[in-house]
């Protein structure tokens, strides 16, 4: 009777400890209170969150699980949920936006099991800027991990501005994708990506109330990069995985095989537009750089650029030492020279090139082809890079010659395979003592917090293609007034911009006062200008003095003013002081009164370069800062900078 009495005990014991499991759910606060994360199971024992700010839901509840070897679908039961942790960050990055960062979270996680009992992890990240959260596996053996039933489901009257992301192997020479296409502003949620591939990260939103930017960070060689599906049915966005022949072999897959399945974190940065601009939640969420590696030797610069504007046929030896005389002129870091060198150029000629350009104090950067057979590129070097051996002999060769860092381009795309490379190679060169910049490459996940070597990535549609078509010559003004709310809102961007000067062949739209702005407007580790020695030289001395004290690192960033595609006012502080650009691609004049109270400035008397009588030249005017207004006018396609 005893034994019958405990029998039962224990098993009501175990049922109501069961059911008690089955209905927890997670619930998680930003550190102000004001984000809400919650997390739990439905009915079929499928994982879903949703997502609100000050109680009005903003990502309606949105599928979670992963699906391959083991399933994380449906079938599931709640092991555990972790009580919330505060934790405070604090690093140095000197690509990023605030080269030093200190941010606090909160933190975290449920543990899962599916109807074989395998163990899935889900950790959760909330800051005052957006929530996060990514899952986990740990195998004994490799497994496999073929999709991600993670959404994001917004209401049906949101906006989007979103990237088409291109399909694999299109484009010039199969190189996409590379991350470079146009915009399309503010589409209804759920319409369809014109490519099969889908929307590309970073995927910008507005709801009724709020912005919403979606993205990915802390991406590691144990996942995959994603981008969002083509097809959003009533506003639900699902990941999409990369496509097969986005690795660096033919045979490699597409999808995720390790025993230490790490996704990267699926972000969303939630609040106003300055919430966005500002945020730097994907390197926050990266790993921490390797504390047993000193990365002291980093030094962000402005570089010269002959390519930009001059094209192959300039990758010459007279021509690379006239643009290295001409950096040391301008007092920037370095000189960039480009594809083609070590056929143009040569070893040994680029070593008189790298010791002529340390006379100046002036850092080379070399241009490398990353492809091996995933592309029909030709330029060269190629496949030096490819394999481990070889690159490392590759770099100890250029660094003995006194080389600054390399600019990496043409990647595969973002399978598993091409996740590797990336990271092997910014190992690799950070061993060696080089800066690092991605072209035709994936966006950034936060990898310069990771590799603080990794000064800057393209992944937009940049200067070059101005040069190649006047369509997109055309449509500069009003791209360049997306970037700040998407693409450069999650690392550094080589756009390359300021050009003051023609562009051969096609008509330039923006003014040099919209070009001049850039230099704020615009963030990168590494910026190469491309405006060439025969324009500089031609513009006032102001322009020239200011363009010889453009700072190489920020302290902080202010959203002031703008929207998306139409026109931008921010601020970017440095030292004790603030720099203020506005840029403006609407067909009228943008008449401002632009509150600078978060400056804490108060009352001063400013100079202005702004446009002149047209929209090639370049003036002086003199303004008032009064109880923290300013009043400016920015021309139709033009621009405006400032230091307070």
């Amino acid at each position: 009777m005893k034994k019958s009495f405990l029998f039962l005990f224990l098993f009501l014991f175990l049922t109501i400890f069961a059911l008690q499991s089955a209905s927890k759910k997670l619930v998680l606060k930003s550190p102000d209170g004001t984000l809400v994360i919650e997390a739990g199971l439905n009915e079929k024992g499928s994982l879903f969150y949703e997502v609100k700010k000050d109680n009005k839901t903003v990502i309606f509840p949105s599928q979670m699980g992963l699906s391959g070897d083991l399933e994380f679908t449906s079938g599931l039961k709640i092991k555990s949920v972790s009580k919330p942790k505060l934790q405070t960050e604090t690093y140095h990055a000197p690509g990023e936006k605030r080269a030093n960062r200190t941010f606090t979270v909160n933190l975290a996680e449920i543990q899962l099991q599916n109807t074989l009992e395998n163990i899935l992890t889900v950790e959760f990240k909330a800051t005052n800027e957006g929530v996060a959260f990514r899952y986990i596996i740990r195998s004994k053996t490799p497994i496999a991990v073929k999709s991600e039933k993670t959404s994001f489901k917004f209401a049906a009257l949101s906006k989007a501005w979103l990237h088409p992301h291109a399909n694999v192997k299109d484009g010039w020479c199969e190189t996409q994708p590379s991350y470079e296409e146009q915009y399309e502003y503010e589409i209804p949620v759920g319409t369809p990506a014109p490519f099969k591939a889908g929307w590309s990260f970073p995927a910008l939103f507005k709801t009724e109330a709020y912005w919403v930017l979606v993205t990915e960070a802390g991406l590691t060689p144990d996942y995959v990069g994603t981008r969002l599906s083509q097809l959003s049915p009533d506003g639900e966005y699902t990941i999409g995985f990369p496509q097969k022949g986005e690795t660096t072999h033919p045979d490699d897959p597409e999808y995720v095989v390790s025993d230490h399945v790490t996704s990267s974190w699926r972000v969303m940065v939630i609040g106003s537009l300055a919430t966005v601009v500002e945020s730097q939640m994907v390197s926050d969420l990266a790993s921490p750089a390797d504390k047993k590696i000193d990365y002291s030797w980093v030094k962000p610069g402005i570089s010269s650029w002959s390519w930009g504007v001059l094209k192959d046929d300039y990758t010459i030896y007279p021509v690379q030492k006239q643009f290295i005389e001409y950096a040391a002129e301008m007092k920037w870091d370095y000189c960039l020279i480009d594809a083609d060198w070590d056929r143009k150029i040569g070893y040994e000629k680029m070593r008189e090139l790298a010791n002529y350009a340390k006379t100046k104090n002036i850092g080379i950067l070399l241009w490398y082809n990353s492809s091996g057979s995933w592309n029909s590129t030709t330029y060269s070097p190629k496949s030096a890079l490819t394999e481990r051996e070889a690159r490392r002999k590759e770099f100890e060769r250029i660094h003995n010659m006194g080389i600054a860092g390399v600019k990496v381009d043409f990647w595969p795309g973002d399978g598993q395979s091409a996740i590797q490379y990336y990271y092997d190679m910014m190992q690799d060169a950070a061993d060696f003592h080089l800066l690092v910049n991605f072209h035709g490459t994936t966006v950034p996940r936060g990898w310069s917090r990771t590799f603080p070597n990794l000064l800057a990535m393209e992944s937009i549609r940049g200067f070059e293609f101005t040069t190649f078509d006047q369509k997109d010559t055309d449509l500069a003004p009003k791209h360049l007034t997306m970037m700040t709310f998407a693409r450069n809102v999650v690392g550094p961007m080589d756009f390359t911009p300021v050009c003051f000067g023609e562009i051969p062949g096609v008509k330039r739209r923006t003014s040099n006062g919209m070009e001049i702005a850039l230099t704020v407007i615009l963030q990168s580790g590494i910026q190469h200008y491309v405006e060439i020695p025969e324009s500089m030289v031609k513009q006032p001395e102001f322009v020239k003095t200011y363009m010889r004290n453009v700072p190489r690192k920020w302290d902080d960033v202010k959203l002031i003013d703008g929207f998306p595609g139409k026109y931008v006012v921010m601020a970017r502080k440095s030292g004790d002081k603030w720099y203020l650009a506005g840029i403006n691609s609407q067909v009228e004049t943008q008449k401002l009164t632009l509150d600078l109270s978060v400056l804490k400035i108060g009352s001063k008397d400013l100079i202005l370069i702004t446009d002149g009588e047209n929209n090639r030249s370049l003036v002086e005017k003199y303004a008032t800062l009064r109880n923290n207004k300013l009043e400016v006018e920015i021309m139709p396609n033009g621009g405006f900078v400032t230091v307070l």
